[in-house]
């Protein structure tokens, strides 16, 4: 006798009567492919603990982490599918050691997130949030005494071109600016495409107006932001961070804004999250904050559940989606046999 192939979703992408957040179809969209059933975990963890994953062939995850301990019962857990692109909260080597397959959702982030740093480009060019408090607060004339930064002929800079990189120069082409990056991975051909020129990082630093971050958090980019970077900066740039709050020192950033060694910041991510209420930086004019939240649209969740689903039914006819992050679990005799016994049991 065959079952379905049963699959998990991580409490955090439901509210509290268990109705999902996402807009559109949501989780409904696996209910669509032939032999599938899901079910919500029960409570939310910041830790996916190994009972919630007991008795499923994949879970979809977004917000807890997955650490060494979360493996300890998955011997039918197939796979994880992050539902972002960021894949930090997930303990690589420990999920590649207990034969999981991790797979991430790039097409969902893409524009979403380089939507929100042009965003946050004209909200701070333009002053916006201040002068938006000067207007409720009656303050007529300082409003119109606070000139704003124009983007025709400014300089575009970003540490990272990779799918949110590139899409963001691609937004910015129309206003005009320069476009500068740094990115040891790519080729000028690469972004060629967006007016590009790719040069080393204290270029970046030293000579953008706007400077963004979108690379991957990881031990050699922890902190790759600090005071000595911080300070190469103009005095009248920017800084926006959509990333990984840990890819900024923030204590550093801190006192950057305070002194005015940068005029001010974009901020979607922090070194803790959630961040503190007594953060510094929430209180500071010159800086525009939002809770890892800038790219959570309907565009985001539709897009997300898409890519969701196409990798469950790719899996369930045995092939290897494209968004796979550990691709050495692939080649496995551990994860192929577990493959295999997935596909006994539901076909």
């Amino acid at each position: 006798m065959t079952r379905k192939a049963r699959i998990g979703i991580t409490r955090d992408l439901f509210d509290e009567e268990g109705r999902c957040v996402s807009p559109g179809p949501g989780p409904k969209l696996l209910e669509e492919i032939p032999g599938v059933e899901w079910e919500m975990f029960p409570e939310y963890t910041t830790e996916v603990s190994p009972e919630q994953v007991r008795g499923f062939d994949m879970v979809v995850s977004f917000a807890p982490y997955w650490t060494p301990r979360t493996f300890a019962s998955s011997d039918q857990l197939l796979a994880i599918l992050r539902g972002g692109v960021g894949y930090d909260m997930v303990n690589v080597p420990a999920c590649t050691e207990a034969s999981v397959a991790l797979f991430i959702c790039p097409p969902a982030v893409r524009r979403p997130v380089a939507v929100g740093i042009m965003a946050f480009i004209i909200a701070l060019s333009t002053r916006l949030l201040i002068k938006d408090r000067l207007a409720r607060g009656g303050r007529w004339v300082e409003g119109r005494n606070l000139p704003g930064q124009g983007l025709t002929g400014r300089t575009l800079g970003s540490i990272g071109v990779g799918n949110i990189g590139h899409e963001m120069f691609r937004l910015a082409k129309p206003f005009g600016m320069r476009h500068i990056a740094y990115d040891p991975y790519l080729k000028e051909e690469d972004v060629a495409d967006v007016d590009v020129k790719l040069v080393d990082m204290d270029t970046v630093l030293e000579q953008s107006d706007f400077v963004n971050i979108s690379c991957p958090l990881s031990e050699k980019t922890r902190h790759l932001i600090g005071e000595k970077e911080l300070k190469k900066m103009k005095k009248t740039a920017f800084l926006i961070n959509t990333a990984r709050g840990p890819i900024v020192d923030e204590a550093a950033l801190i006192k950057a804004l305070k002194e005015g060694w940068i005029q001010g910041a974009g901020i979607d991510v922090f070194e803790q999250e959630p961040t503190p209420a007594d953060n510094p930086l929430l209180k500071l004019e010159n800086v525009i904050v939002t809770p890892h939240a800038i790219a959570l649209t309907d565009e985001f969740h539709i897009v997300m559940w898409q890519e969701i689903a196409k990798q469950v039914s790719q899996l369930i006819r045995g092939e290897k989606p494209g968004t796979l992050v550990n691709a050495e679990v692939w080649d496995k005799p551990e994860f192929q046999a577990k493959l295999k016994k997935f596909h006994e049991a539901i076909k």
